[in-house]
């Protein structure tokens, strides 16, 4: 597949290194610049571009940037990308550490992954929000294999969403379908399957787990 990654972060280089050497078409890119990429470039192979050309013809866009970010991602970023296009949205909010108050998260109870949808002005699949960068490298099993992580994904767009499944399982994780991006809150930060590394049983039961209560210490 043709897929660009927006974000060359600790997630987005670790998807960009995967992603390449499963043989998809890769285009990555960040705020800085393509010119500040080449290390990348020449060790996985793919192609560094400008932010506005990484969703142009790609059929996943995998946008990994902190939240603060997402509003200044340009509009009409998916404008010339495949038809049907699934757009995954690693992010999570961090107030106090980075992010600073979002008064929508904060008082108008959006969940974070509709707050980036809103801004993108496109529906998304939230997964690898919870994943450790490094997981992504050295954690990957065959389907079957007793330690093979799974990971939940939110999205209220299917068809995105089976594309997203199958794309994880390709890179070597399980998938648990957790609903909705009104049912995102589930996977957000101090939920119990935020980091958690087991399987599809484990990931159900820490999903149906979970509080709305956004935490004292994940508000501003």
């Amino acid at each position: 597949m043709k897929i660009g990654i927006i974000g060359a972060g600790n997630i987005g280089g670790n998807l960009t290194r995967r992603l390449t050497a499963l043989g998809h078409e890769v285009s990555v890119a960040n705020s800085r610049g393509p010119q500040t990429l080449q290390a990348l470039v020449e060790e996985t192979g793919a192609t560094a571009v400008t932010v506005p050309e990484a969703a142009r013809g790609a059929q996943v866009v995998i946008v990994t940037v902190p939240l603060k970010n997402v509003p200044d991602l340009p509009a009409g970023l998916f404008a010339e990308a495949a038809e049907g296009v699934a757009v995954i949205d690693t992010g999570n909010y961090y107030p106090k550490e980075r992010d600073g108050r979002i008064d929508a998260i904060e008082d108008g109870g959006l969940t974070e992954s509709r707050w980036t949808e809103q801004h993108l002005g496109h529906r998304v699949v939230k997964v690898f929000n919870g994943t450790y960068a490094q997981d992504l490298l050295e954690r990957p099993r065959p389907a079957g294999d007793p330690e093979r992580i799974a990971v939940p994904v939110a999205s209220d767009d299917e068809a995105a969403k089976r594309v997203v499944r199958a794309l994880v399982d390709e890179l070597g994780f399980d998938t648990v379908d957790a609903g909705g991006i009104d049912e995102s809150w589930r996977q957000q930060p101090a939920t119990p399957v935020y980091g958690l590394r087991a399987g599809v049983e484990a990931v159900t039961r820490a999903l149906a787990e979970a509080s709305p209560e956004r935490p004292a210490a994940h508000t501003a």
